[in-house]
């Protein structure tokens, strides 16, 4: 076994701690060789010809904000010689965007260009699709067992971290969640660029017609939490038969710069996509950089702007974005 299998390891012991016995050594051996067969970890990865380890890395470029090489192979386990040809053969295929680092002149930030998301996407919504068809397999008592389990199985080997990896939990809106969403963006745009209460008094209404005018088959909406704590959210809207428009994509402070809005915006662009949708569109203002920065990455242009007064006289650009599904 190798990191790159993603399979159970061995945790290291803790100084006088009792061995294992052969038997629990063996179950250990056994349970990897069930998983790794379960999974098609020893398949061509999701049918394709990239490999699982070269899939993990895109996962990571998709949804972190400009990691560096060393970053990576730290967090992932990979030897720098191996991480090394993976992003160059990543590089090879004309995906990869690197810049220098501000803070260390011998350092690269890394990121996917839209080509890299673009040939990421059908990867990440496949491997949703398994995932998702191995569960339907299970009566909905038995998932939520397996999900306890492997929870378990995560807190059990991650214990000798010094600080445990945060849950992060994407999931549909419950009452009370639109009032949240309405409250954040009220909150935090007030602090951060003054806006007086109009804006919030304009979130209130797409929310709520979000809510009254709801379309299943064709809307969705991501609450995000973290560690049980909501964090963020993010829309999807029919505009017509064949465009969905993207809306009120937000993240608390306190969850910024983990990759959340990118996973946020991946999961309205697989919904749409997955819906025959031909265009995703969305309206953003311009000194909004983040969410900007997102929208670009994977693939949106800007097809129009407009300068405005709004929300207590401020001095305005609005902007609006499409992409092509």
């Amino acid at each position: 076994m190798t990191a790159a299998t993603n399979c159970l390891t061995m945790a290291n012991m803790d100084a006088g701690a009792d061995p294992p016995t052969a038997a629990q050594v063996q179950a250990l051996r056994g349970f990897n060789r069930f998983y790794t067969r379960r999974m098609g970890v020893l398949d061509p990865y999701l049918g394709g010809e990239l490999s699982l380890t070269e899939v993990r890395v895109l996962y990571e470029l998709a949804h972190r904000d400009q990691p560096t090489a060393s970053e990576l192979g730290r967090d992932l386990g990979l030897d720098a010689g191996y991480l090394s040809r993976i992003l160059r053969r990543i590089d090879s295929r004309g995906w990869l965007e690197r810049q220098p680092s501000p803070a260390d002149a011998r350092q690269s930030l890394l990121r996917l260009n839209a080509a890299g998301h673009l040939a990421f996407a059908p990867l990440q919504q496949k491997s949703r699709d398994e995932a998702a068809a191995l569960l339907s397999s299970l009566p909905v008592p038995q998932r939520e067992q397996l999900i306890a389990a492997m929870a378990t199985v995560q807190r059990l080997l991650d214990a000798s971290r010094a600080a445990p990896p945060r849950t992060v939990v994407l999931r549909d809106p419950r009452p009370g969640d639109m009032g949240w969403v309405v409250q954040q963006h009220g909150e935090i745009y007030a602090r951060e660029y003054g806006w007086n209460q109009e804006f919030e008094a304009l979130v209130a209404q797409i929310a709520g017609e979000f809510v009254r005018r709801f379309q299943p088959e064709w809307e969705r909406c991501w609450i995000a939490e973290v560690d049980g704590e909501r964090a963020g959210s993010v829309f999807v809207v029919r505009k017509s038969a064949t465009v969905a428009q993207l809306r009120l994509l937000i993240l608390t402070p306190q969850a910024r710069g983990h990759g959340l809005g990118a996973r946020l915006t991946d999961e309205a662009i697989a919904f749409a996509r997955t819906r025959g949708y031909r265009r995703m569109v969305l309206w953003t203002n311009g000194n909004l950089q983040a969410a900007r920065h997102i929208y670009a990455q994977r693939g949106f242009r800007l097809v129009k702007s407009e300068p405005y007064r709004g929300y207590g006289g401020h001095a305005l650009v609005g902007e609006t974005w499409e992409l092509k599904l």
